[in-house]
């Protein structure tokens, strides 16, 4: 009997691929029973990531495949909640060294919430995040303002800001740098070109690339899959997770006492706040509250927060 621990490169429902990495041969996997997370009520107990414990009898295949026995404990993961009020979770990916969320100004227009929100639930599960400003090429002269107003806020807020365009290439080099020896999560609304950037960064990879509804400017679903791709061949030199485009990001195991921990613009003006708890909201000597209003932390992240607070009480 064959046993050994193993990477997740895919997950589809209840069958998954799984990837002795940094060896990139993948092979078809079951759970066993009813393995499940310590603790976790997430719709989904194996994540695209997670390291896990396997056995199987000779070379698994579709037929015979490998049965996973167990989920190693996560360096961290990225998990979101429906929109529609439920208490479920699902976990995005796990064991990531980075996310890039892939935000476009206009093709999609952009909604910083949604942006906030994620880079919130980086925040509190430990994973580092880059915003990738994707589709550069689309903007005229006349965004430059704009542009240059989204660097200031998010550049800010301590987030690095990548600009690239898979028309003109601009910015895949340096994308592709920063990729390299990681396992990179790359995450954002549906339309916003993540499969484009991944394919850009890889021409042997095929994730599906979908087209943009003129009706509604949205983007639709290309990828159904929670899925890892090796970048470089089957000697990667890193790997990406691409996960289908997102309409919605609920947090998760976040009280609202704690939000305002998760921005860290806010978090280092809160040091002078006269009361402590403080909610930034109402209290006499918010320090939060002068720096939004001296232009110190922009008022879209400030909103933002707001909006996370009244969603917190939605979900009491």
């Amino acid at each position: 009997m064959k046993q050994g621990i193993a990477t997740v490169v895919k997950n589809a429902g209840s069958h998954y691929l799984l990837s002795e990495l940094p060896v990139w041969a993948p092979f078809p996997a079951v759970l066993k029973g009813k393995v499940r997370l310590s603790g976790s009520d997430s719709t989904n107990p194996v994540a695209v990531g997670d390291r896990v414990r396997f056995s199987c009898e000779g070379e698994p295949t579709d037929l015979e495949p490998a049965r996973i026995s167990e989920i190693l404990d996560r360096s961290n993961h990225i998990i979101r909640r429906s929109t529609n009020l439920s208490r479920a979770s699902h976990v995005i990916a796990a064991n990531v060294d980075m996310a890039y969320i892939i935000v476009s100004l206009y093709f999609p227009k952009i909604k910083l919430p949604f942006l906030d929100r994620i880079l919130v639930t980086c925040e509190v599960y430990g994973v580092k995040a880059t915003i990738v400003l994707n589709k550069v090429d689309l903007y005229g002269e006349e965004a430059e303002e704009e542009v240059a107003a989204f660097r200031k806020i998010y550049g800010g807020a301590g987030y690095p800001v990548i600009e690239t365009s898979t028309v003109t290439g601009e910015g895949i080099d340096a994308l592709r740098e920063s990729c390299k020896g990681k396992v990179n999560l790359f995450s954002g609304e549906s339309g916003v070109g993540k499969s484009s950037i991944i394919k850009a960064l890889d021409p042997s990879l095929d994730p599906k690339v979908g087209k943009i509804s003129l009706a509604h400017l949205q983007g639709r679903h290309t990828t159904s899959l929670y899925e890892m791709y090796p970048l470089g061949g089957h000697d990667p030199y890193g790997y990406v997770i691409d996960t289908p485009g997102l309409r919605g990001f609920g947090l998760v195991d976040l009280e609202k006492e704690e939000i305002a921990l998760y921005f860290p613009e806010m978090l280092k003006a809160a040091r002078g706040c006269r009361f402590t708890p403080c909610t930034h909201t109402h209290e006499p000597g918010c320090a939060v509250k002068e720096a939004v209003d001296a232009g110190i932390i922009s008022l879209e992240r400030y909103n933002s927060y707001l909006g996370m607070l009244e969603e917190d009480r939605k979900f009491r």
